[in-house]
């Protein structure tokens, strides 16, 4: 292990633990609503919402105190922090221009998946946010960042898999990645995350010392496939921060046997 190494990746651990407690991280969602077409409440909120083919729609007058920022939804005469009187429309986050919306210190986030919209609310004094007491970890380990290579599908493919929430929903994956971990040559499916890769993985410490199942990262592989799949990154997923996100479950053949004894383990609350 160099002092490098170990720096990077402390790190690394302190910058997951602040982005998670932070005002509106993954600890202060206390809900995520899905939307009919008819407009409707939401408990909490003023206004009326609704989805439609291009996102959140919202009903609401100035003394409501709602505001708008983000793209150009942000009130009848665009973008703007001005309180909505009136309706807008909210794009969600895979909108190049989406919206965000604030109620006081309520973050209100449209989401759009699979074709279907919701809206999160992020608060700053939600009760997971205020028992967080930091992310137990394994300590950092050079044997568990290993040489990969990554050979890409024809085709990127949809894998239907299970979601937090109980629901299926289709994983986009583009390739595989092989590498060895104690003298055993692995395979896990991976999709492209920017320049990069990555996976959702379980091993033999899943539900046990760790959390049921985490994700992976790898930098992007170079001309030749190569990669590094280090597992001191291995990490907990937005769900076990907040009940109200999605996650997807491992695909079939992405649960290894080996115990992997690196990366996070579990959030730990006071």
């Amino acid at each position: 292990m160099t002092a490098t190494a170990a720096e990077a990746w402390k790190y690394w651990t302190d910058g997951r633990a602040a982005a998670v407690s932070s005002p509106h991280g993954q600890l202060a969602l206390t809900g995520t609503h899905w939307l009919e077409p008819e407009p409707t409440a939401i408990p909490g909120l003023p206004g009326l919402w609704w989805s439609d083919s291009e996102g959140v729609r919202l009903r609401a007058t100035a003394a409501d105190g709602i505001t708008v920022s983000g793209g150009p939804g942000g009130g009848p005469e665009g973008g703007s922090d001005s309180p909505v009187d009136g309706e807008v429309l909210l794009r969600p986050d895979t909108d190049p221009a989406a919206d965000v919306a604030a109620l006081g210190d309520l973050k209100l986030v449209p989401i759009e998946r699979e074709g279907e919209i919701a809206l999160r609310v992020f608060d700053p004094a939600s009760p997971a946010r205020a028992a967080f007491a930091g992310i137990a970890a394994y300590p950092y380990s050079p044997e568990w960042a290993v040489p990969a290579v990554f050979t890409p599908f024809e085709d990127d493919q949809a894998l239907v898999v299970p979601n937090a929430d109980g629901r299926e929903r289709p994983l986009q994956v583009t390739g595989l990645i092989t590498f060895t971990l104690t003298g055993e040559q692995h395979t896990l499916t991976v999709s492209r995350s920017g320049a990069g890769l990555s996976g959702v993985i379980a091993d033999a410490t899943s539900g046990k010392d760790t959390y049921r199942f985490r994700f992976i990262t790898l930098p992007a592989p170079d001309a030749d496939g190569r990669t590094v799949l280090d597992l001191n990154q291995a990490h907990l997923p937005p769900c076990a921060f907040a009940d109200h996100f999605i996650c997807p479950f491992p695909p079939p053949g992405n649960r290894l046997t080996v115990a992997v004894e690196a990366g996070e383990k579990q959030v730990l609350t006071r």
